[in-house]
């Protein structure tokens, strides 16, 4: 079987009653499903996502095999089963079990393991287990569960955060990441470049942030910080105060602009500012560079 089952596909290989769904609220890259199972013996498929699975109530032995022999642990209330996606496994218990289902996306834990990691991400494969007394899965599903029965303001800001936690306790506790091979992971492309580049020639009359850049090159702050030294051989900001000398250099060789409109044009807090980092940068004010430069 080569196509990979999506999380509302699940009950037609594992048939139970549902008793809880997100799928209506649109959470991204995150479903959330309940589910009340009588006693099973199952082939599930290659899933899309990654499966955590919190048991809530009933005990039983529950066991499990992928091209090999069974495992085999009780499970009860508090305890998780983890499983991997794309990779197709037996299941088996016998008694009935009440449990969440907890799916979460391939992108959404790239994403994170490509920022915690600052490498390209090719792939994150998880540690299939029967049973893991881990506390803190239970806990973050039970937070998303409490928000799909009492959803307040700034619902998906929430869940976002939840899944971010979600990730990274994931990426440190079952994963395996297969990273890119790629030789410059650790600097910006030419396109990401010219595009920064560009954006700060355009802006520096403005206040320009790290998240502005970071986001302009499809990157977190921290990796776009990294690679961005990598390339400048300076802090972005560095080079953003550089820019803004150079600049206001061209326009102080024209006597018709006043000071304090250069350092304005210049994006300077205002006169003072552009004083302070001249004198700092190039041992002269303003007022001298441009007489100096009259005079040349």
């Amino acid at each position: 079987m080569n196509s990979l089952i999506t999380p509302d596909e699940v009950p037609r290989w594992i048939p139970g009653r549902l008793t809880l769904d997100s799928s209506p609220l649109g959470w991204e890259e995150t479903i959330l499903k309940g589910y009340r199972y009588d006693s099973l013996d199952v082939e599930i498929p290659t899933m899309r996502d990654y499966m955590i699975v919190v048991y809530r109530s009933g005990v039983a032995e529950m066991s499990r095999r992928s091209g090999g022999p069974w495992q085999s642990a009780r499970v009860e209330p508090g305890v998780v089963s983890v499983l991997t996606r794309a990779e197709q496994s037996q299941w088996r218990w016998d008694k009935g079990i009440n449990v969440s289902h907890l799916y979460l996306s391939q992108s959404a834990v790239a994403r994170v393991a490509g920022e915690v990691f600052d490498k390209d991400v090719r792939d994150v494969e998880m540690q299939d287990m029967v049973r893991s007394e881990d506390p803190v899965l239970p806990a973050l599903v039970s937070l998303f569960e409490n928000e799909l029965k009492c959803g307040l303001v700034g619902g998906q800001i929430y869940v976002d955060a939840l899944k971010a936690q979600l990730c990274i306790h994931m990426l440190r506790q079952y994963a395996k990441v297969v990273f890119r091979d790629y030789r410059n992971y650790g600097r910006l492309s030419r396109a990401q470049c010219r595009l920064v580049v560009q954006y700060i020639e355009e802006h520096l009359d403005k206040n320009i942030s790290l998240q502005d850049l970071a986001s302009l090159s499809q990157l977190s702050v921290f990796a776009f910080m990294r690679k961005f030294r990598a390339d400048f051989q300076c802090a972005p900001h560095a080079y953003v105060l550089a820019q803004r000398v150079k600049r206001a250099q061209q326009q102080l060789a024209r006597p018709d602009i006043p000071l304090k409109v250069v350092a304005a044009n210049c994006g300077f807090s205002d006169q003072s500012h552009m004083t302070r980092v001249f004198r700092r940068m190039l041992n002269v004010t303003p007022a001298e560079y441009r007489r100096s430069s009259s005079t040349s």
